[in-house]
């Protein structure tokens, strides 16, 4: 269930970069090395120090780099994929020692996949995912309250459920062998004299880049370098999980939601072996981190013991790599409060600007949305020079702010319309609003995105 767009007023934001000409800076240090820049959000949390923002004289033996990409999750391997097709090379730096595989999966919708083919790895990603049909809505009892195909309201939409190692993998393999930098994790960002980014990693390397686009995820230490608070938690966290028949799985390829009192769940298949879950609780705060995945495990069926028996079996068929517990967060990006997307050469992508809850189904399909946008917009400045670099930020920034900042709002209402606890108001959305009120165009409508090819 989903509100209208059309509810939300977009306020183009008009933020001077000359506000952060002297600000006061900070740069995040992760304290685990499995939480450190460009690593996996999880649960971490952060010890802060102080940067220098002095202009530093660069060294003559500093690397130089054109263009520097933080992190090799999903936009920023999408960004480095994209600006190479066009005949542009990045150096990607990820702090991990091989790609970061671990989670499960992620719903893409038309907008993502049109995003994927502008890439160049829509069709293959597309032989190894089922296309799912429609949706089922169901109460926490087993009864069906309601049931969509998606074809029948938007012929053109296409929707597949992805594994995020496989899309990872997919987008590595298009980049030539030396450009991930593996290992690479980051401790100083400072300011050259020629204007230029001096970027010092944990071993003592130090590159000097022209261009710096930062992909470092939910908790960006670039994002908060450059004035954006922390993500807020939304009151709600959810365990997942990527269940595996290897006999073949048995569930017609639809997105199953089931609505209960305070928790949520759903399920949908992947492919034929694998099948993608989920449950969304409420909780007053994240709690501590835990890893251990018999305990996951347990607080998982815990919430859904006396639900429909399909979820504790998806849950014990999951094996232990795959099942998470994370808390949902997002950041609102008000207009002329908020930071904008880039200063100077240094710009945000995917969930380093704009995390926002997996209500829609759309951040990672607005990560690569990003990447299309800004390659585009460097892209031209790069090779006509009618624009510079930041006046290309800029546009980025002005250009994809309208898009996001509604959705990120859409995707807090709905995870809080959806996590109601009082039981007269969900008897009330079981019997009345989803049966007789909901419909399926304004839950698709955001998925409506058009833009050129590359």
């Amino acid at each position: 269930m989903a509100l209208s767009s059309s509810t939300l007023l977009l306020v183009k934001s008009h933020i001077s970069l000359s506000s952060f000409s002297n600000p006061s800076l900070y740069f995040s240090k992760r304290t685990s090395s499995k939480t450190q820049l460009g690593g996996s959000p999880g649960e971490s949390r952060i010890r802060v120090r102080r940067i220098s923002l002095s202009i530093i004289n660069a060294r003559a033996d500093d690397r130089k780099e054109d263009i520097v990409i933080v992190g090799a999750g999903i936009a920023g391997l999408a960004t480095a994929v994209s600006l190479q097709r066009l005949g542009i090379r990045t150096l990607v730096l990820e702090q991990g020692e091989s790609l970061r595989t671990g989670g499960t999966s992620l719903t893409l919708f038309k907008n993502g996949w049109k995003a994927l083919d502008a890439i160049g790895v829509g069709n293959d990603l597309r032989s190894q995912f089922l296309e799912i049909q429609g949706m089922a809505i169901k109460s926490e009892d087993g009864r069906e309250l309601r049931s969509f195909r998606f074809k029948d309201e938007d012929e053109s939409q296409e929707v597949r459920a992805v594994e995020r190692r496989v899309l990872l993998e997919t987008l590595a393999s298009r980049l030539p062998p030396d450009a991930i930098s593996f290992s690479s994790k980051l401790a100083n960002i400072e300011r050259s004299e020629n204007g230029e980014t001096l970027l010092e990693l944990d071993d003592g390397i130090r590159i000097s880049a022209k261009i710096l686009i930062a992909c470092d995820g939910i908790r960006s230490p670039v994002a908060k370098l450059m004035g954006f608070p922390e993500p807020n938690y939304v009151g709600h966290c959810a365990f997942r999980g990527l269940a595996y028949f290897p006999e073949g799985q048995p569930f017609e390829p639809k997105v199953n939601y089931i609505y209960g009192k305070g928790v949520r769940a759903g399920y949908v298949p992947v492919s034929e072996t694998k099948v993608y879950w989920f449950i969304c609780y409420n909780s007053s705060s994240p709690g501590p981190k835990i890893t251990d995945p018999s305990i996951l495990r347990q607080q998982a069926e815990q919430l859904v013991r006396n639900w429909p028996t399909e979820l504790i079996n998806l849950i014990n068929l999951t094996p232990d790599d795959t099942i998470i517990r994370t808390s949902l967060v997002d950041r609102w990006l008000w207009p002329s409060i908020s930071p904008p997307a880039s200063t100077g050469s240094i710009v945000l992508v995917g969930d380093a600007w704009h995390p926002m809850t997996p209500n829609l189904g759309q951040g990672a399909c607005c990560a690569l949305e990003d990447s299309i946008v800004l390659t585009k917009k460097l892209a031209e400045a790069i090779k006509s020079k009618r624009t510079s670099v930041e006046d290309a930020f800029k546009a980025y920034g002005n250009e994809r702010w309208p898009r996001i900042f509604p959705l990120t709002v859409r995707a807090y209402l709905v995870g809080a319309l959806l996590q109601w606890d009082n039981p007269v108001i969900c008897a009330l959305r079981d019997n009345i609003v989803v049966p007789k009120l909901v419909r399926l165009g304004p839950v698709l409508e955001h998925t409506n995105f058009e833009f050129d090819p590359l």
